[in-house]
């Protein structure tokens, strides 16, 4: 049942009320769709809103239960907790000269340091950049040199990547390395022993919703991974996505939200942790990175969790699991499934597990959140094969894939959005105007995916435009892995594509063309496999690898994917 709300602080925004759309009664999809209005107040800051609000009213509010990665011990942190750990690293980051515009790295597990690590950048009017744990070093390296990345808060798993960064001078920026559950060597220096002596009190810095709030970095097709540059106002778009996919209109301050997904993902961040603690609920922090489909389960039913998220990849590793009865999944509510196509023999799954519990799937892009879903408190029930309907706020269409013109429906087209008044729409590419010009034509941002509307305004996925390869969720993209490949002395030539996988819905397939004097075995195979994973990330390596003597080309002698697609039959 959902619960009362918490009332926001008077003197913030009122017209911030606009995003409580749930506490009234619609006849359907419809009314609310036609009646839904963006509201962005000229200042607004994630900071105030997701925090100081709420411990100033409420301080002992819970915010954060965290798990230890012990899998047993566990605290709570309050919204008082989050203000004094933000407020202290705000006034030593200031000490170190972070300042407005800065961008300051942020790479662990669910812990309640890195949600501080958020906040008080953004009370200094920095940037942060949100860095996956699975980065080897050069996709850690390329994206810290590309940030200018001055200040990095990091969890112990992501230090041997750093470390071997900052070894061979790969992030000249880079000043001021915090280590969470990690020794801290050379110039490093431990979080808390840090902020130990710093001021529990920190004047937020006057920020506007415009104003720069987080970079994200999303891999493409051609070229290196891009720079996805959000403003502050992308909160705001984000917590209608919480409310209707993810709590299915009737969100609980009593039960916490969870996701088995790392936070560096927009998804994660935004839709989860910052919209709960925006509406003053609470979340479950797991600070065991691994994921494992028991210890997930044991989440849901030990801390009463009612909304949980994840790929497809994510349920079906939890159908795995032998005798999934021994665990209570009553509580659950809503299951949301993002990233990949949700397949009907999980939704069955998640009926039978839990319940009376509503499985919802998202649709959206690192550039403008989620736009797409379901949410059956407003009609909007799982169909097969179907990603849901528009959110309300966001105007979707298919558009001619050349002109942008609306196809018929049932027509096959690019899914497009309007971005100009949504305020999750991104605001550039990191230094990259004409890449930023080439998404965006006559007021829609193109997304390079293509679907097809149906009738009753559901949207169908049916292929990527580009060579995007979507694993468990992961966005890989074929270009940085077959650089990778290439840079080992063993390998000529390599092509990389996506072909489809029972588990994991896709995953990256290398066709390589060994360089002389290599012998193509299973020790080579091996070998490349082991240079991918630890130069780009865990998720982006080949787990099929093909040894070819040549490979289709373009005219222009580039590596015809195409081709390879044909050759396996996708």
């Amino acid at each position: 049942m959902a619960t009362e709300q918490p009332r926001p602080r008077a003197d913030v925004d009122p017209r911030i009320e606009t995003y409580r759309f749930h506490e009234r009664e619609w006849e359907g999809y419809e009314e609310l769709y036609e009646a839904f209005e963006w509201e962005v107040p000229e200042r607004f800051d994630a900071a105030t809103y997701c925090c100081d609000r709420w411990a100033e009213a409420d301080p002992d509010r819970g915010a954060i239960v965290a798990l230890a990665a012990d899998g047993e011990s566990t605290r709570t942190y309050t919204y008082g907790d989050l203000q004094t750990l933000s407020n202290r690293l705000a006034n030593y980051l200031a000490g170190e000269g972070i300042g407005p515009g800065d961008r300051v790295a942020v790479s662990g597990a669910q812990k309640a340091e890195f949600v501080a690590a958020h906040l008080a950048a953004w009370k200094l009017g920095a940037v942060t950049v949100p860095l996956s744990l699975l980065f080897g070093p050069e996709g850690l390296g390329y994206r810290l040199r590309d940030s200018g990345t001055r200040a990095f808060v990091a969890d112990r798993a992501a230090l041997e990547a750093l470390r071997e960064v900052r070894d061979d001078g790969a992030a000249p920026d880079l000043e001021t390395v915090l280590t969470v559950d990690g020794r801290s060597r050379g110039d490093e220096t431990g979080f808390h022993y840090a902020i130990a002596g710093e001021s529990r009190r920190f004047e937020s810095r006057a920020v506007g919703a415009d104003d720069p709030a987080a970079l994200l970095y999303t891999s493409g097709t051609t070229g290196p991974p891009k720079g996805t540059l959000h403003a502050h106002r992308f909160l705001l778009g984000a917590l209608v996505v919480y409310l209707t996919v993810g709590w299915n209109m009737e969100p609980s301050t009593d039960q916490p939200m969870y996701s088995p997904v790392e936070w560096s993902w927009v998804a994660t961040m935004y839709v989860g942790l910052l919209s709960s603690l925006y509406h003053g609920g609470a979340i479950v922090a797991d600070a065991n990175p691994d994921f494992d489909p028991e210890r997930t389960l044991d989440v849901v039913e030990r801390f009463d969790v009612g909304s949980v998220a994840g790929p497809t990849t994510v349920y079906r590793m939890l159908m795995g699991v032998d005798d999934v009865d021994r665990w209570d999944l009553s509580s659950l509510s809503v299951a949301v499934q993002g990233g990949e196509a949700l397949d009907q023999d999980v939704v069955e799954w998640l009926e039978a597990v839990a319940g009376d519990v509503a499985v919802h799937e998202a649709y959206g892009q690192t550039e403008l959140g989620v736009f797409v879903g379901d949410c059956e408190a407003l009609g909007i029930g799982h169909q097969p094969g179907r990603m849901g309907r528009a959110l309300p706020g966001s105007e979707v269409a298919v558009v001619d894939p050349e002109r942008p013109e609306r196809v018929d429906d049932g027509e096959v087209g690019e899914l497009a959005v309007r971005y100009e008044e949504n305020p999750m729409a991104f605001l550039e590419y990191w230094n990259e105007p004409e890449k930023t010009a080439a998404v965006r034509d006559d007021g829609w941002h193109r997304t390079s995916d293509l679907g097809r509307r149906h009738s009753d305004g559901s949207f169908e996925f049916h292929s990527r435009k580009d060579d995007v390869i979507v694993t468990s969720g992961y966005r890989v993209g074929p270009d940085e892995v077959e650089e990778t490949l290439t840079g080992h002395p063993a390998v000529a030539v390599a092509g990389v594509i996506g072909v489809p996988h029972a588990e994991r819905g896709e995953v990256a397939k290398a066709f390589v063309v060994p360089s002389e004097g290599h012998t193509p075995d299973e020790v080579l195979r091996e070998e490349l496999q082991d240079h991918v994973k630890h130069r780009l990330a865990k998720y982006e390596y080949p787990r099929e690898l093909e040894f070819v003597e040549a490979l289709p080309r373009t005219t222009t002698g580039k590596v015809r994917r195409q081709g390879l697609r044909e050759r396996e039959g996708v």
